[in-house]
């Protein structure tokens, strides 16, 4: 059965730069742009070029070295914005613009103080306007997940005939579940006129763990562009982590949505960004954490040595993880102890792994973790005893 292709809109160097204290200089941001355009992204969004001379520079530098994807600038829907992002990806093979306004009843009021019929006016004026300067044009309803969706419906439906190539539909807070949010894109589908002409986008935040659930249901209701980051990071909670939507795309095949992501490369570009940034990757993390191919449980590492496929759905090669890791502690069992002795040259009966087991025991009450110097350590403890007792 055929697949349908989405796209990975990838916005680290701007979203995820908004976490306090991951600022990054130009040159970080450029080898980081680098590495996403290797890695097979389909959109970079460089950053939000009229915020600061240093934004409107790494666009333009960003521009300048991106060989495949678009290059996209973040606008407010005002004049000036657009047209200092304009000039920022004048050098951009494929250049888009994201421009936007909020659209919920919060937004509108407090953020505005303005009218549903004035935000519908002003949405409209910001797609014509950035559709003077570029073909591709993104239109952003910010807080979407909060908007009404017959007046979404709206919105959306003058942006596209003002110009928009793509409709970015953000739960900018994070609020949806993911059978609201996959109602939300399906809504657009059946009552945006032109839709069918346009891309829809989820842009999902992570404030409920709920991001990267939210942006699969926008896919399985009919939404062909993601919009994540490199490690899930961003503003508060973060993002949809890119690594993660990826990975569910490949190893859920009937779903028949796939992306041009090379996968090898995703473990190496987490540690990439997480270096420039600061920003240490939990260990538990999905996909590219420390422990994601870690078994320290006795059960699990017995399944695993035995077959990985009975605790793991991904091999670790396919994210460019060298190898499933075997943690000894004191919950492993003789399966364990001496499937790591094997790998540092220690062949043992069956008799001897009994005894070695024992002495391990010991060892694994006092540590956190044994790790393979305790493992020298407890077979000359171990053949020193035999030689005693010989």
């Amino acid at each position: 059965m055929s697949t349908e292709k989405v796209e990975i809109f990838d916005t680290t160097l701007r979203d995820g730069e908004q976490v306090p204290g991951c600022k990054l200089n130009t040159q970080q941001k450029l080898k980081i742009a680098a590495r996403l355009d290797e890695l097979g992204v389909d959109v970079i969004e460089a950053g939000f070029p009229v915020s600061s001379p240093g934004d409107f520079s790494s666009v333009t530098e960003i521009s300048k070295i991106v060989k495949n994807a678009a290059v996209c600038g973040l606008t407010r829907a005002v004049k000036n914005d657009i047209e200092v992002a304009a000039r920022a990806l004048k050098y951009a093979r494929k250049p888009r613009i994201h421009t936007g306004i909020g659209t919920s009843d919060s937004h509108i009021k407090y953020k505005f103080n303005s009218s549903r019929e004035e935000i519908i006016e002003r949405a409209a004026i910001a797609v014509a306007h950035a559709r003077r300067y570029v073909d591709d044009v993104e239109f952003y309803a910010e807080d979407a997940g909060r908007t009404d969706n017959e007046f979404l419906a709206r919105v959306c439906t003058e942006a596209v005939k003002a110009g928009a190539t793509v409709l970015n539909i953000p739960d900018t807070t994070g609020y949806c579940l993911p059978e609201d949010y996959g109602r939300k894109i399906k809504y657009l589908k059946d009552h945006v006129e032109g839709i069918e002409n346009v891309t829809i986008s989820c842009h999902c935040h992570n404030d409920l763990g709920l991001a990267t659930a939210n942006a699969i249901a926008g896919v399985m209701n009919g939404a062909r562009q993601i919009e994540c980051t490199i490690n899930g990071i961003g503003e508060r909670a973060g993002n949809t982590a890119l690594e993660e939507v990826v990975m569910i795309l490949r190893q859920h095949p009937t779903l028949n949505l796939n992306t041009d992501i090379n996968p090898k490369l995703l473990f190496d570009t987490s540690k990439m960004v997480s270096r420039e940034m600061g920003m240490l990757v939990q260990p538990n993390k999905a996909i590219v954490g420390a422990n994601a191919f870690a078994h320290s449980s006795g059960i699990h590492q017995d399944g695993v040595i035995k077959n990985r496929e009975t605790y793991e759905i991904i091999d670790p090669a396919d994210v460019g993880v060298t190898e499933s890791a075997i943690v000894l502690t004191a919950r492993s069992g003789r399966a364990a102890l001496a499937f790591k002795a094997k790998k540092m040259g220690y062949e043992l009966t069956k008799l001897e792994l009994d005894v070695v087991y024992a002495e391990f025991l010991n060892f694994a009450d006092e540590k956190k973790e044994v790790a393979d110097t305790d493992i020298h350590t407890i077979m000359e403890i171990y053949r020193k005893s035999s030689r005693a007792i010989a």
